[in-house]
């Protein structure tokens, strides 16, 4: 077997996803510790298992991700066809690590160094990626030779194997933990020590994990490789002669390459949930929209939105209307689905529905109504023209509620019930303002209220005004209430202070708001104080 490696893949997919340079030392967290670093953070001594704070205490400019398994395997696809590119029957075994039989491929490019050099050449142009490559008799000796870099010879992996450490068996994705740990304890620290048990006794003592992970030690295969093989053509493309430049003369069109689109899915056993709708004009404009859907689209359902997408080119105002008919449009699943997935929609079974005038299980026919409107509005406006909210975990208000485009996953990113340190205790602001407004805080003489290095308020509040507007008395006020989120940097970022007050209103009516210290104005030198939330 043949391992193409890249090392620290959670971390080099988190990066690009964010547009985060490769210079800066970046590290993925989950349940605060450390998943995996980059090569920058090792050398400043962030290391896998890590707690956060501690992490972060070495190297305080590290840049920081949270775990996510779906950004890895998504950021990793244009890897793996690269590598499809040149060899058959790639196995993705985990995002970052493909394994290919060797045979075939090394006999038709003359051989495994010629293989290998070609392969680290044409990743590195096509997909951009630094990554490493090992050859061995079987899956788990092959990755392990991919971590060094070495071809080992065929009927060799036992001795490559043998002097290697005990916790080699304990490969992300193999739970092997507890077993390496007792074999650690038992004196069993290398492979080799552990190969020379027999099997006889290892089932004995270890049972079905402790077998498995012995056919690894002694160099054989835990199960045959499952070869990936290159994805079938899905997408449906259709010329017109005429162009297409009537809302009507599409709709009729739409239901025939609808089913046509359908038919090649339901073929292969898949569904769409995200169709790529893709029209050239007969000048050459490229015009493009994605419809998410919460549900496997019907070929009805498809031919609907080619018709309502349609509807939103051709009226768009002066300047977005394409400038000539459409000669050429193209079908694509941007996501499929086994044909008998099903996602629910958007109010079903949830509270939501109630709220909603009680849209669920008997109401299904509303519910859909509601869902197609949705979705016309989505395919008028763009994925993010409509959006649910989702409540997550986090410290601030605003970083607790996350906003997702109609049929999209709405899982939850973090956890609710975390510690959050400096998390803002219930109850919550009921209004959270997406653009920050200023405040100025004074004292009964006039003078700006301030945050001390100990976090201790300066002055009693006694006028608060917002903006541009007048100052109002302050009835009552609470705090302050800090936040270090970068407790060795107390002025940096992540050094805030909240402080609730209770202002009068001109009509003798109260208003609560949730204030945040930010540190000093750097402008205009003075304290700089933002309004958060307000209390109902």
């Amino acid at each position: 077997m043949l391992v193409l490696w890249c090392p620290d893949w959670p971390v080099t997919a988190a990066a690009l996803a964010a547009g985060v340079p490769a210079h800066l030392p970046a590290a993925v967290f989950a349940a605060n510790r450390v998943v995996a670093c980059s090569a920058v953070a090792r050398a400043s001594g962030v290391r896998r298992g890590m707690r956060r704070r501690d992490a972060q205490s070495r190297c305080p400019e590290l840049v920081v991700f949270g775990e996510d398994a779906g950004r890895d395997a998504r950021m990793f696809e244009p890897v793996a066809a690269t590598v499809e590119e040149l060899t058959v029957g790639v196995e993705v075994v985990r995002p970052g690590l493909v394994a290919v039989p060797v045979r075939g491929a090394a006999t038709y490019f003359g051989g495994e160094n010629e293989l290998v050099e070609l392969l680290l050449d044409h990743v590195s142009v096509h997909a951009g990626m630094e990554c490493q490559v090992g050859i061995a008799d079987g899956l788990f000796a092959a990755v392990l030779a991919a971590h060094r870099c070495l071809l080992v010879e065929a009927g060799t992996a036992a001795r490559f194997l043998a002097p290697l450490g005990i916790t080699e068996l304990d490969q992300p994705g193999s739970d092997r933990g507890e077993l390496v740990d007792l074999l650690r304890r038992l004196g069993l620290r290398t492979l080799g020590a552990f190969a020379g048990l027999t099997e006889r006794d290892v089932a004995t003592r270890f049972g079905t994990a402790g077998v498995l992970a012995h056919r690894l030690a002694r160099g054989r295969s835990e199960r045959p490789p499952h070869r990936r093989r290159p994805p079938p053509e899905l997408a449906v493309t259709e010329s017109f002669d005429p162009v297409l430049d009537r809302i009507d003369a599409a709709a009729f069109t739409a239901k025939t390459l609808a089913e046509r689109f359908h038919t090649g899915l339901a073929a292969h056993g898949l569904a769409c949930t995200r169709l790529g709708i893709h029209a050239t004009t007969e000048r050459g404009e490229q015009l493009t929209r994605v419809w998410r859907c919460a549900e496997p689209l019907t070929p009805q359902g498809i031919a609907d939105r080619i018709r309502w997408q349609f509807e939103g080119w051709l009226r768009a105002g002066e300047g977005d209307r394409p400038t000539a008919g459409v000669s050429q449009l193209r079908l694509e699943p941007e996501e499929t689905v086994t044909g008998r997935s099903l996602q629910f929609g958007l109010w079903q079974g949830s509270s939501a529905g109630s709220a909603l005038g009680g849209l669920g299980g008997e109401q299904a026919p509303a519910t859909e109504r509601a869902g197609r409107a949705l979705l016309r509005v989505q395919g008028l406006l763009g994925p993010e023209g409509v959006v649910t909210a989702v409540l997550d975990g986090g410290r601030d208000p605003a970083e607790r509620v996350r906003l997702i485009p109609w049929g999209d996953d709405r899982a939850v990113a973090g956890d609710r019930q975390a510690p959050w340190p400096g998390r803002l205790p219930p109850p919550s602001p009921a209004t959270v303002f997406a653009r920050p407004v200023r405040a100025v805080v004074t004292d009964s003489l006039g003078t700006e209220v301030d945050i001390t290095e100990r976090h201790r308020i300066t002055a009693t509040p006694h006028r608060v005004a917002l903006g541009t507007g007048p100052a109002r008395r302050v009835r009552d006020w609470a705090g302050p209430w800090p936040v270090a989120a970068q407790w060795w940097d107390p002025h940096g970022r992540g050094a805030l202070a909240r402080v609730q007050v209770l202002l009068e209103e001109a009509d003798q009516s109260e208003v609560a708001l949730l204030l945040v210290w930010q540190g000093n104005d750097p402008t205009q030198n003075r304290p700089l104080w933002i309004v958060e939330g307000m209390y109902d």
